[in-house]
């Protein structure tokens, strides 16, 4: 499982970086700087669950068994958060109307707190 963590914790942080530079030198010629901003957020948050990722795959302070649980809701709310993000930030230059699935960010956001809060109580909860 940990090897599982930490390369998903590379994907992630590796795609933050792509995307961060695809907003910073390609998307500022197609959409506002409010948007550029909206989109930096995302990778932001990306990046700081992709790091966490790699720090959960390399902890001792949470037995193995009780990492996957963790594991699962980082993965599903940076997807449902940042990637969100992502398409509504670059809503006008498609043909689909994104902000249809704008209810998505704040709940990949909760799932998000949900996985610093469970590490949290699995790291105290450590059998030492």
């Amino acid at each position: 499982m940990n090897k599982t963590i930490f390369v998903t914790g590379i994907i992630f942080g590796a795609l933050a970086v792509i995307l961060g530079a695809f907003g910073a030198h390609s998307l500022g010629k197609l959409i506002d700087a409010e948007a550029i901003q909206t989109f930096e957020t995302g990778v932001r948050y990306q990046m700081y669950h992709a790091l966490l990722l790699l720090i959960l795959a390399n902890t001792k302070y949470v037995s193995e068994n009780r990492k996957k649980p963790i594991f699962y809701l980082l993965i599903f709310g940076i997807i449902f958060f940042s990637f969100s993000i992502y398409l509504l930030a670059t809503n006008v230059l498609t043909i689909y109307d994104f902000k249809k699935i704008a209810m998505l960010t704040p709940f990949g956001g909760i799932l998000l707190i949900m996985g610093w809060i469970l590490l949290g109580f699995r790291a105290y909860d450590w059998d030492d």
